[in-house]
């Protein structure tokens, strides 16, 4: 097994760039596309943020699960150990580190200083870069602290933490938008899926599907589609009963990429097209009825979205 120290060396290699032991940064590809006016993020299409100035990060290194379809460095095993950074210092920590990884930009001609200007002073946080962010102790504080900084928060979870969830609810702390991951429609695809290290995983997952519908925040499900793993249609079913649990404000329906780590478990032959993946949310719509429907798609990220009301999608100023 890679030493602590070796595994950071290989991350930062890949773009990273760490804050104590257990935070990291990585600059998004469409951050740096926005930079040069060469697209947008579907975050953006979707929900008005600039890409431009989002800061990718994550508070904790740690996942129980490793999932086959995920593009992070899963099978280094990532341990947290020692002193825990307070909130203030991580976000501090990410912007500067965030600011050296864009200043080799300033000399590419292509550049749109204006936006380089605005980037120096990220507004968006997806807490989504890698490892389980609810693990992280301090994340409502870390939350709370970039609202009052007036900046917008999207959290990726796996669910197994419905107790903190609960908490972060209970103590307004949830984030801007709050990402759950459904990749799996059934107990067995998902342990399958997940290889969960935890033996209840299921279990906690259902808890915070039946969570959900109580948390005031804005709500995303997301499922990432594999060819031959879990987009079958007799699955479909299933996937609209966990769904109806959760009772989201969206459901991001989205093709596996075959990048980074994902690979050499996966390959390329996995990746669904643009419109396999638009077919199959048809389907799920259809199955779903309660007044969802198709609202937008990015088709060079393969996503499309579902929801029920297109005026809903933009983040507004009393959201943050």
């Amino acid at each position: 097994m890679l030493s602590k120290e070796n595994i950071k060396k290989k991350l930062e290699k890949q773009g990273h760039r760490f804050s104590g032991e257990h935070c990291a940064v990585k600059i998004c590809r469409w951050t740096r596309k926005s930079l040069i006016d060469d697209g947008e993020c579907y975050k953006s299409k979707f929900y008005g943020i600039d890409s431009w100035r989002c800061c990718q990060m994550s508070p904790w290194l740690e996942c129980q699960n490793k999932c086959l379809h995920c593009w992070r460095p899963i099978e280094f095993n990532f341990k947290v150990k020692g002193k825990t950074n307070k909130p203030q210092q991580i976000i501090k920590d990410c912007i500067e580190q965030q600011r050296k990884l864009l200043s080799g930009f300033k000399g590419n001609s292509k550049i749109n200083m204006e936006k380089f200007k605005q980037a120096q002073e990220p507004m968006q946080f997806a807490i989504s870069l890698t490892g389980e962010p609810t693990l992280y102790p301090k994340i409502g504080e870390l939350i709370k602290e970039l609202r009052k900084q007036g900046k917008t928060s999207f959290l990726v979870t796996n669910g197994l933490c419905p107790e903190v969830l609960r908490k972060l609810n209970k103590e307004k702390n949830l984030p801007t938008q709050l990402y759950l991951s459904l990749n799996a429609p059934n107990k067995k695809l998902y342990e399958k899926f997940t290889r969960s290290s935890l033996k209840d995983a299921w279990k906690k997952f259902n808890e915070t599907l039946e969570l959900f519908p109580n948390l005031s925040t804005r709500k995303v499900i997301r499922m990432t589609l594999v060819k031959d793993l879990n987009m079958e249609d007799e699955m479909i079913k299933d996937y609209v009963g966990l769904i109806k649990k959760a009772m989201p404000d969206f459901i991001e329906i989205k093709g596996f990429m075959s990048v980074g780590f994902a690979r050499q478990r996966l390959g390329y032959d996995r990746m669904p097209s643009h419109k396999e993946v638009k077919d199959y949310a048809e389907k799920v719509v259809k199955e779903l009825r309660s007044g969802y429907k198709i609202l937008d798609e990015h088709e060079f990220s393969r996503v499309v979205l579902v929801g029920k009301d297109k005026r809903m999608m933009g983040i507004k100023k009393e959201e943050v």
